[in-house]
């Protein structure tokens, strides 16, 4: 492959992305601007160690609340309308804030609302831009557009607390939280010309995309894994944002530009460690070993934010901190993405996040207040310890939460060719119909009983976790050998998304079951439509509205 098409910058080529990502850098750059004014507010409004450390919980605790709705949403809604909507929200609560600034009205309480109305604009704006994006660039961009998208959170990191911090100096917080609001505005602005696709089969409603995700993760041992993983990590992470500007505040003592120089210097250890050591690292070393290693240095870098009181010696701890950050949240993101599948990675993502940033806010709130009623010191030495004592703990307990098994999940999800079951339908069903019932009768030699149990055990997951609400398997006492699988799914829609979301490895696994048949004809495949709302209802359909096709023809 030539080095045009593998570059980093070839997605800037598309012109609805360049101006998207240009967007975004800039609305990135004024958020994260806004975000060092807003602390500095609080510390100017109020003395209290915990009130300040609750500025990232307030700011993460939206994520947990709403993010699963907004990925719903995001599946089922036009993404540059629900994107647009988000930024224009996040415009008028930047804009808010600068006007009750003005007017002498701005108290911690106040403070507090802001960053979660903040987080809120952003927990819904979330999944509907890592669904869109896909969309806007080709196959071939999408590793690139994937790349600048971390690069652009990377650079707002670095300058907009840099940005925020001279601001401060020179003109106040509110023209901060100003000039962030005019900014916000420039991401659906770049939206204008661009035409979002319209999806060919039906939607779900918005209570079957949320049923759907939590099932999903009900059916899928890999997905638990990942989830459990994030929230260990995202739980003591916490420690870093809920107390850093704690430790500069209150026990360095650092002014404006210099604060907004502790959170840059968080912000060039994650550079560095996207640039220069995850691509070394990720050749050297498995995605598990990758994720302990880290876990080791994280704690040598909370160990020091307790240790070292030197300005300029904090600003490499923050450093070291940012490196830190990076690598496992990389590392559980792109293991996150090779283990859930196409049709669900909106809601998968959600998800992730929904745990994540939920662990994130609690561990906000127990850092911060072991930190204001022991003290800092105390509250970093303690995270120190029951990191040790949770991965020893996990250890000893052998729990199954590697996470290398992604290394080669879901190597060939691509939607399978679906062969259409072997009937007649005499009417199409409307998409709301239902429950549908599908059964499959197998007649099987009784020696290779215990591996047609096994093979079915797989395909009740399979079922499960895409689209079906309700799986048995019966055997028939009257006929030797013979059992029947009965497989429930909630309305037509989801029968029909069910079958599209039928992978590769998917259909392997079915026809390995079949192979199993051993009856003179094949399988017996049949389906049954619920008719309980016309019972309960005393409604009944009239002949006319089940037309038998001419000889030959069948609708499915």
């Amino acid at each position: 492959m030539s080095e045009a098409k593998t570059s980093s910058w070839v997605a800037l080529q598309n012109p609805a992305f360049s101006k998207l990502w240009f967007a975004s850098v800039t609305s990135g750059i004024c958020v994260s601007a806004h975000d060092t004014a807003a602390t500095w507010m609080m510390n100017s409004t109020s003395h209290s160690t915990l009130l300040l450390s609750l500025m990232s919980t307030a700011a993460t605790l939206p994520f947990f609340l709403f993010i699963l709705p907004a990925g719903a949403l995001a599946d089922i809604t036009d993404h540059k309308k629900m994107l647009s909507a988000a930024y224009i929200w996040l415009a008028v609560c930047a804009g808010g804030l600068a006007i009750l600034g003005w007017l002498n009205l701005l108290n911690s309480a106040v403070i507090l609302g802001s960053v979660f109305l903040i987080g809120t604009g952003f927990a819904l704006n979330a999944p509907a831009f890592s669904a869109m994006v896909p969309e806007i660039v080709s196959d071939e961009q999408l590793p690139s557009a994937s790349t600048l998208t971390g690069l652009q959170l990377n650079i707002s990191t670095i300058a907009g607390p840099a940005l925020g911090g001279l601001l401060l100096a020179v003109a106040g917080a509110k023209a901060v939280f100003a000039l962030n609001a005019l900014c916000l505005l420039a991401v659906p602005i770049s939206l204008g010309p661009w035409k979002p696709t319209v999806a060919k089969l039906p939607l779900e409603s918005f209570f079957e995309s949320v049923t759907s995700a939590i099932r999903y993760v009900r059916y899928s041992q890999g997905i638990r894994v990942i989830l459990f993983r994030n929230a260990l990590f995202s739980s003591f992470i916490a420690v870093v944002p809920a107390l850093m500007p704690v430790v500069g505040l209150k026990e360095l003592h650092l002014g404006p530009s210099y604060l907004g120089l502790l959170y840059t210097s968080m912000g060039i250890g994650s550079v560095l460690a996207a640039v220069l050591i995850l691509p070394w690292a990720r050749a050297h070393f498995s995605p598990d070993t990758l994720t302990q290693m880290a876990m080791l240095v994280r704690w040598i870098a909370v160990a020091l934010m307790a240790l070292v009181r030197e300005p300029h010696a904090f600003l490499l701890v923050a450093a070291l901190a940012g490196v830190v950050w990076t690598v496992m949240a990389a590392e559980l993101w792109l293991a996150a993405q090779r283990a859930m599948p196409v049709w669900a990675r909106g809601r998968m993502n959600a998800t992730v996040i929904m745990v994540s940033q939920g662990a994130m806010a609690l561990g906000g709130i127990v850092w911060g207040t072991i930190a204001a009623t022991a003290g800092v010191r105390t509250a970093l030495l303690v995270n120190v310890f029951l990191g040790i004592c949770s991965i020893a703990l996990l250890r000893l307990l052998r729990a199954p939460l590697s996470i290398d098994f992604t290394m080669t999940a879901n190597l060939n999800a691509v939607p399978a060719t679906v062969v259409n079951v072997g009937y007649k339908l005499l009417y199409r069903p409307q998409p709301k119909d239902g429950p549908v019932l599908l059964t499959v009768e197998f007649q099987l030699d009784r020696s290779r009983g215990s591996k047609f149990v096994d093979l079915m055990s797989e395909v009740r997951l399979i079922h499960l976790r895409s689209g079906a609400y309700s799986w048995q398997l019966f055997e028939d006492p009257s006929r030797h050998n013979t059992f029947r699988m009965e497989v429930m799914f909630p309305s037509w829609t989801q029968y029909l998304l069910q079958q599209d979301r039928m992978t590769k490895a998917d259909r392997e696994v079915f026809e390995e079951a079949e192979s199993l048949h051993v009856g003179p004809v094949p399988p017996e495949v049949r389906m049954y439509l619920g008719v309980n709302e016309e019972l309960l209802s005393h409604k009944h359909r009239e002949a006319k509205s089940f037309p038998v096709p001419a000889p030959g023809e069948a609708e499915v």
